[in-house]
């Protein structure tokens, strides 16, 4: 019969040792080499008709040490469950214990394993966090402002020779320039179309008069104001905090100019924007908006609350790791062969150590969600990510008229996802997150502070550039 002891190596750190008996493992072994022999195919015998002593040779060794294996594993796993030690990942093994089998000799076998603890820690009370919610100031220009890019988005469009003012539309094609003027190899080119008032006054300037073939050249920095530099920096895929995208340059080339014709603001327009009909006038019009912007900017808040909630339970929930055993584990992990295209090089020790702080703070982040969850029996149920799926799928086709998620096809494609084990495990894991953080946000009291819209976005801007 197989016993198992357990001592201390570090902190959280122990070491397993098993001792594996011949009759723990001897019958299963031999009845493996039974089964083996009656379905092995072997030139010159027939089926079933293979001498025990040949199975034996041929692959006695390896259906020996997995049966080994097979009971080793159900001995710890039998000895953790028992003993309720909870463990991170597995078991690793301190030595080369499989070196000593040899099936032809069955004999009695010691094996050692080293094992993490996971720990017990406490958590933070949440009423007491320094939390800040933050209310976006809603201003008159800013319903202005949404009200003019919908009539312009809606709006009738007439061509036009060459560009005359602000109000012309340029359709340009960036391509990115070297500081010789030169076609960079394997740059940014891009199609896009744009207000001839969203460029800055020197641009604007030198645009009036050209026509559909004239190119300009241009820095981005110089060519756009911050607000529209953020829009048209990630329509060419860049990141406007760097400074090296403001010194871009670019050659624009109109390939069609035209002028744009605003939608009228009147319940033809209202209806096509709100087929509800709850919309009849100019003053409910913009009444909608600004609810729509106070939702967005509500939603932005919020989304800053979690962020403050997760940084403060990370940085300030201390929690003990076992990073000796950790730190082998991620090493026995980094050495395990790869294939297929998510081949990787392997990291050196030195890599793997830089990255330890990193990683126990994934770590403590798992630990702090697991307690929550488990103490708070937050569940998230199989109808849930189904309508997780069907919520996806509504606005990958940008809440297309006439979709119902009744409809036979919708519940097809959700069925099918429901099959995708990644998928339905990914959505699980993003609805507990959200519950999670629904659950953390009935706990907190943050300390209400206005702030401007363009404030609340530059702050969170450089939070972002800063913990990336």
């Amino acid at each position: 019969m197989a016993t198992i002891t357990q001592e201390k190596i570090g902190p959280l750190h122990e070491k397993l040792s098993v001792k594996l008996e011949k009759t723990d493992y001897l019958p299963g072994f031999e009845k493996s080499l039974k089964e083996y022999s009656k379905k092995a195919n072997i030139p010159g015998f027939r089926p079933g008709k293979v001498p025990a002593g040949l199975i034996k040779k041929m692959y006695g060794p390896s259906l020996f040490m997995d049966e080994v294996l097979r009971s080793i594993d159900k001995e710890i796993l039998n000895y953790l469950d028992t003993n309720k030690v909870n463990i991170f990942a597995q078991p690793l093994p301190l030595e080369n214990d499989m070196a000593k089998l040899d099936a032809n000799n069955p004999a009695d076998y010691d094996f050692h394993f080293e094992i993490g603890l996971k720990p017990d820690f406490k958590m933070l009370d949440l009423a007491k966090l320094d939390i800040t919610g933050y209310n976006i100031d809603i201003t008159d220009e800013m319903i202005k402002e949404e009200v003019e890019r919908l009539q312009n988005r809606y709006g009738n469009m007439t061509d036009k020779d060459t560009v005359e003012d602000d109000d012309n539309v340029v359709n340009v094609t960036f391509t990115e320039t070297g500081a010789d003027g030169n076609e960079v190899e394997g740059g940014i080119k891009k199609d896009n179309s744009l207000l001839v008032k969203y460029f800055a006054p020197a641009v604007r300037t030198a645009l009036n008069g050209k026509k559909a073939g004239d190119s300009i050249n241009i820095t981005l920095g110089e060519a756009f104001e911050e607000k529209e530099l953020e829009f048209i920096a990630q329509d060419l895929g860049l990141n406007k905090d760097e400074a090296a995208t403001k010194e871009k340059t670019f050659k624009l080339e109109i390939t069609k100019v035209g002028l744009l014709e605003k939608k009228e603001l009147n319940e033809e327009f209202f209806n096509q924007l709100y087929p509800a009909g709850d919309v009849k006038t100019e003053e409910d019009f913009k009444a909608k908006i600004k609810d729509e912007i106070y939702n967005y900017w509500a939603s932005q808040s919020r989304n800053q609350i979690h962020d403050q909630l997760f940084h403060k339970l990370v940085d300030d929930t201390k929690i003990d790791f076992p990073e000796a055993f950790l730190k082998n584990w991620l090493i026995t992990q980094n050495n395990q062969p790869q294939e297929g295209e998510n081949q990787q090089a392997a990291k050196t020790p030195e890599q793997i150590e830089a990255e330890m702080p990193s990683f126990l703070n994934q770590l403590k982040w798992t630990l702090i969600t697991e307690k929550i969850v488990a103490d708070n029996a937050i569940q998230v149920g199989p109808d849930e990510i189904r309508d997780f799926a069907k919520q996806q799928l509504f606005q990958y086709m940008g809440g297309a008229m006439g979709m119902t998620d009744d409809q036979p096809w919708v519940n097809d494609y959700v069925e099918r996802m429901m099959k995708d084990r990644k998928y339905v495990e990914d959505a699980y894991n993003r609805l507990q997150s959200q519950k999670v953080f629904e659950w953390a946000e009935t706990k907190v009291k943050p300390k209400a502070t206005s702030i401007k819209a363009e404030d609340f976005a530059k702050m969170v801007s450089e939070h972002q550039h800063h913990h990336h």
